[in-house]
């Protein structure tokens, strides 16, 4: 047991031989460190260490991720490690393996702290991970190693994650998400017609001024809280909890989606935003410079209202026995908000998120009369 036997294939390459090996994670996480690049403290000018600083974030999703059914790490975490610390040996069926020292921070990591740190206080079935193992690797090509990672590798956009949940067979909120961003942007008659930034990327139609990531996380905040979690929890075959009290009014969508009415939540947004169009039709149209109501700044702040809307529309939340609002509910409460068309501009809503919060209430203000009903 002070020995951890890790079964490895090597490889040759130019900038010397490594190997490739599988580990079970919680053993990786009692024997691997991050050089965390800093000051030394006496000198300004020297800095040790290759690694960026551990984010907290980041590694808080990971922790939840990890517990998912389908958690899946299939690029490989690398690491650096003295020859005083490994020997060569073999499995007992007789394949080639590194005994690496059952010791702490002895393996070094080049690639993959967060990954590691994720599964601190992981307490779940074993879960193996593959891992790149250098030996006696000196600090430059360590340095430039985790330099070219990171310099040269093409971040995936969220667009075309979300794009991508097309192919998934279970429901989960970013399924919904994006089949409804795509309804939207290509239904003929739809207010959103050709709005939306399909992968993220415009294909130069004049009206396209919201990714699909920004459709799609913004929806997601009226069904969940924690999408990644409802995802697993269907995959398992298990059923989210639904919204209660306070709740319902804050996540809007959340027990439609549960009931898997996903056409209702459409129409109901294909209503709110066919008022918009009606109520401000130049603005939602303008794509001129400095113009928001069409843009993430407008469309953002739209979707945190429609919340304070329908619980001003309707008897009760938009549950079991809910019935679709029309465009004329919503057109009655959106008349209340005397700021005219040329009045979304971005000098005074500023882009971001600031921007979106001041049109938000700007435009609460003048509805804030109205009595809520539930």
């Amino acid at each position: 047991m002070n020995k951890i036997i890790v079964p490895i294939l090597e490889v040759k390459q130019p900038v010397g031989d490594f190997y490739i090996g599988v580990i079970e994670a919680r053993d990786l996480l009692a024997i691997s460190f991050s050089d965390v690049r800093r000051s030394d403290g006496r000198d300004l000018e020297r800095y040790i260490g290759i690694q960026r600083d551990l984010s907290e974030g980041r590694v808080s999703e990971i922790k939840k991720y990890v517990k998912n059914v389908d958690a899946c790490f299939p690029t490989g975490i690398i690491l650096a490690i003295s020859n005083e610390h490994v020997e060569f040996t073999n499995t007992p069926d007789g394949q080639t393996a590194l005994a690496i020292n059952r010791d702490s921070e002895i393996a070094k990591i080049i690639d993959g702290q967060h990954r590691i740190a994720g599964f601190e206080g992981f307490n779940g079935d074993p879960f193996y991970l593959n891992v790149t193992i250098f030996i006696d690797m000196v600090l430059e090509d360590q340095a430039m190693v985790f330099a070219t990672i990171n310099l040269k590798q093409t971040k995936v956009t969220k667009s075309l994650a979300s794009d991508l949940y097309e192919f998934a067979e279970a429901r989960s909120p970013q399924k919904t998400g994006h089949n409804i961003a795509k309804l939207m942007n290509f239904k003929e008659g739809s207010p959103l017609k050709k709005f939306i930034k399909i992968l993220g990327k415009s294909t130069g139609q004049e009206l396209e001024s919201i990714t699909q990531s920004t459709f799609v996380d913004r929806l997601m905040k009226l069904i969940t809280r924690e999408s990644m979690q409802d995802k697993d929890l269907i995959k398992r075959g298990r059923t989210p909890a639904r919204a209660i009290k306070d709740d319902q009014r804050k996540l809007l969508f959340r027990n439609l989606f549960i009931d898997g009415r996903d056409a209702e939540i459409t129409m109901v947004l294909w209503e709110y935003f066919s008022a918009v169009k009606e109520r401000w039709p130049t603005a939602w149209l303008d794509r001129s410079r400095g113009a928001i109501l069409g843009r993430t700044t407008g469309f953002a702040a739209l979707l945190r209202l429609l919340p304070e809307l329908v619980v001003r529309i309707t008897a009760s939340p938009l549950d079991r026995d809910s019935s679709i609002i029309d465009k004329d509910e919503f057109l009655s409460l959106l008349n209340l908000i005397k700021i005219n068309d040329d009045e979304f501009v971005s000098t005074t809503y500023l882009p971001g998120s600031s921007g979106e919060g001041k049109l938000f209430a700007d435009m609460l203000t003048y509805i804030e009369s109205k009595q809520v009903r539930w």
